[in-house]
């Protein structure tokens, strides 16, 4: 049975119906749309233009114009039909105007105008920091095993889990992050009308039940096809920091996403190296030779991740997404990857403290007024030893905490 979801489909809406509707108006993708937003300057004016002032967009020629606006004129009955659809399937529809839209994915040129969800998407909370985890649907147990082992690890971190919900590392890396009571996010190659794999149907429901969330741009009865797939990919890695490619072959759809991570995202892309002679691991091991970083350790995620994620923090990501002067490890094997780390922000006591909302964080800051372990920290704010070292985490990455061999202090 499917778990409900906490929100209906935004029907009374209107911005979130004009954005449904563009999307569902054939030739119309995400790049072509966010130009006629541009250009147009909102939902409403693209829906009321006319074929001729449509063909003065770039991409769009007199007879796709006319073709557009022939479907803007017809396309409210769908926009019904596919939110009757969405409710039937205890779905929800994000708008990239929505403060649950994945922020890192809205950053992206052509990142979707709409997003259907079931489950929740906590941008602010649980999701705000993601890391994808991808690789072989044809996997072998050492492969399964270190997807497990590094979702389980990440997600008791406090990083949210990103995976494809596919048969293989995907499945592994859910299931992963589940055991840790983390919360995972599928990104589907069809639209949520379909289960697939549709032995995966339980496991799907159970992300939902523990707070994670199914997400697909495409229309709900969209069958997956492989001609999904790829888009699909950009997505995976659209919505994290980092991408975290395991027993990936040659030809693999995990290398899109790391192709998509590296080259278009300005991501991480990281690789747990594999057999030499091993098929299935040939893909992630050029990937390795060619400049990805190498992981052999969940602590060796963090510390790649920590550049990204305080840029996030300080809301500053944006700046270093898709910078086309970024090297890329397609285009040379000499290529060096960016420094793990950068210098720690002033921190005074000013500084400590603004900012921090969180009352478990400020009480972890104020304990800290002197180095204290983990289990110091836990008995003296009666906090589980999962909870503090959550929380630990992500001071860290913000450069409020610091590490002194198994002491945590205040950064200086």
């Amino acid at each position: 049975m499917r778990a409900p979801s906490d929100h209906t489909p935004i029907s009374d809406d209107r911005r979130c119906r004009q954005l449904l509707a563009l999307t569902l108006v054939p030739n119309l993708g995400p790049i072509l749309i966010a130009r006629l937003l541009e250009r147009f300057g909102s939902p409403d004016a693209v829906l009321g233009a006319s074929a001729d002032r449509l063909s003065g967009v770039r991409g769009i020629g007199r007879t796709k114009a006319s073709q557009i606006a022939r479907d803007l004129g017809t396309v409210n009955p769908r926009v019904d039909e596919e939110l009757a659809k969405l409710s039937k399937a205890h779905a929800r529809v994000v708008t990239i105007f929505d403060p649950d839209y994945p922020p890192l994915l809205r950053e992206l040129i052509g990142a979707p105008p709409v997003l259907s969800v079931r489950g929740r998407l906590l941008p602010e909370g649980r999701d705000r920091y993601t890391i994808s985890i991808v690789g072989s649907r044809r996997c072998t147990l050492y492969g399964s095993e270190q997807a497990s082992r590094f979702a389980g690890a990440l997600g008791s971190a406090g990083l949210s889990i990103v995976s494809g919900g596919a048969r293989g590392i995907d499945t592994a890396a859910h299931r992963g992050a589940l055991a840790a009571d983390a919360s995972t996010s599928v990104v589907l190659g069809c639209g949520l009308g379909h289960v697939y794999p549709p032995e995966n149907a339980a496991l799907f429901d159970e992300i939902v039940e523990r707070g994670g969330s199914i997400v697909s741009e495409l229309p709900v009865d969209t069958a997956p096809t492989p001609k999904n797939f790829p888009a699909r990919n950009r997505i995976i890695s659209g919505m994290s920091l980092g991408v975290i490619v395991i027993e990936a072959g040659r030809g693999s759809g995990a290398l899109i996403t790391a192709r998509h991570a590296n080259e278009e995202h300005g991501r991480e892309v990281m690789g747990v190296p594999g057999r030499v002679d091993s098929p299935s691991s040939a893909g992630t091991n050029d990937l390795l030779r060619d400049g990805a970083h190498l992981v052999t350790e969940p602590g060796d995620v963090l510390a790649i991740l920590e550049r990204s994620a305080r840029h996030l923090y300080e809301g500053t990501h944006h700046a270093i997404c898709a910078d086309p002067a970024r090297p890329s490890v397609f285009d040379s094997p000499t290529c060096q990857p960016h420094p793990a780390s950068s210098p720690t922000p002033d921190s005074g006591p000013g500084k400590l403290f603004a900012g921090v909302d969180d009352p478990v964080d400020r009480a972890i800051l104020e304990a800290l007024g002197e180095p204290r372990t983990g289990d110091e920290l836990s008995e003296s704010l009666g906090l589980t030893p999962g909870e503090v070292r959550a929380k630990l985490t992500m001071l860290e990455i913000s450069g409020r905490v610091q590490r002194a061999g198994s002491r945590f202090r205040r950064a200086r």
